[in-house]
């Protein structure tokens, strides 16, 4: 079987990258966390707040390019493309770190595009990119059932995802019950949701704009869609720090000589490249196959990816990588915010080890 990227694929990928540095430069991603960084969280209250994190204008040419309509049939004004797509998509956004609920938005706009009961929520706009949509993970309930919520200041709708239904509430409900907390990623706002919120039931249009639900078994395929686009966003920020660290090993000279030349320094930059490619062909792969036992492996190597290259990525920068002016820190940072979303760690090799021993038991 063939799993080379075929011409429109790489095409769909050099664009989505074209676009990502034509409208999400470093210089702009630096605003936003110099904003948010200073004027936000050195005053103790901004970390939380995220307002002005979302670009508008960035989201709404997102929607035009198709963002977040890739999956959408081609009947419902969407591209008609597939998961492996979308996942390309992804991966060049988190190479970029393009700030924003990206998945949440993504799969929104698909239940609105496509979903007849969600029909009229608020959420027409989101394959346009007119509308912010962020999610609501309650199967990720802590002790006291408090939910973490990305970027909540900053969106139109949440995506409630219970253990098996899905529905779309509006933020402003949402907003109600949320506490701004400090984020360890400075463009990435977090909010603290208690309560018992739940996806409205199926076909049910509640009072005021509360929204409507999606249908029994929805959240499953979409928890598990988010975790692989989240996968794919971190196998960008993986692959994107195996360049920035061999742009600098190269650069970097100490001791009459560019740093690339010492070997530690080469057996850090070798170890990133094959943690990178590793979790590529298993995204890639999840991708295809859609599995559970796939996209679990994804997520798990991805997050190692991400997490792990973007220390060592650190130690080839050695002490200029821990100042406020360099980006290795932002990939550092963002890479541990999303291993905490959707599939964690933990909940990723449950699921494996399970997947394991139900094959056992059919052997024996």
């Amino acid at each position: 079987m063939d799993f080379s990227l075929t011409e429109d694929q790489r095409a769909l990928r050099a664009g989505m990258r074209e676009l990502m540095e034509r409208r999400f430069p470093r210089s702009r991603l630096r605003a936003v966390v110099d904003a948010e960084g200073v004027g936000g969280a050195a005053a103790g209250e901004g970390a939380g707040t995220g307002a002005g994190v979302v670009d508008r204008g960035l989201w709404r040419e997102l929607g035009a390019a198709g963002f977040f309509a890739l999956r959408l049939p081609e009947t419902a004004g969407g591209v008609g493309l597939g998961l492996p797509e979308a996942v390309l998509a992804f991966e060049e956004a988190g190479r970029a770190l393009l700030p924003g609920p990206l998945a949440a938005t993504h799969l929104a706009a698909g239940l609105a595009a496509t979903g007849a009961p969600v029909a009229g929520a608020p959420v027409a706009g989101a394959a346009e990119g007119e509308t912010v949509v962020t999610a609501l993970d309650t199967a990720g309930a802590g002790h006291g059932g408090a939910v973490l919520v990305e970027h909540l200041a900053s969106a139109d709708a949440v995506l409630v995802l219970g253990e098996g239904d899905a529905g779309i509430r509006t933020a402003k409900e949402i907003g109600a019950s949320a506490e701004a907390i400090r984020s360890v990623d400075p463009a990435t706002p977090l909010h603290r949701v208690r309560g018992g919120v739940a996806p409205p039931a199926a076909g049910e249009r509640s009072s005021g704009e509360q929204g409507v639900g999606a249908g029994r078994g929805t959240a499953v395929r979409l928890r598990r869609e988010a975790a692989l686009l989240t996968a794919a966003q971190q196998l960008g920020s993986a692959l994107r720090t195996v360049e920035t660290a061999v742009a600098h090993a190269r650069e970097r000279v100490q001791f009459g000589r560019a740093i690339g030349a010492f070997q530690a320094v080469q057996h850090l930059c070798a170890s990133m490249l094959v943690r990178a490619e590793t979790a590529r062909s298993v995204v890639y792969a999840a991708a295809v196959t859609e599995d559970p036992g796939d996209i679990a492996a994804a997520v798990l190597l991805a997050d190692e990816a991400a997490v792990r290259n973007a220390r060592d990525c650190l130690q080839v920068h050695g002490g200029m990588g821990f100042t406020w002016e360099a980006d290795v820190h932002l990939h550092l940072k963002r890479a541990w915010v999303r291993a905490e979303q959707w599939q964690t760690a933990a909940a990723a090799e449950e699921g494996l080890a399970a997947g394991l021993m139900s094959t056992g038991a059919r052997c024996l």
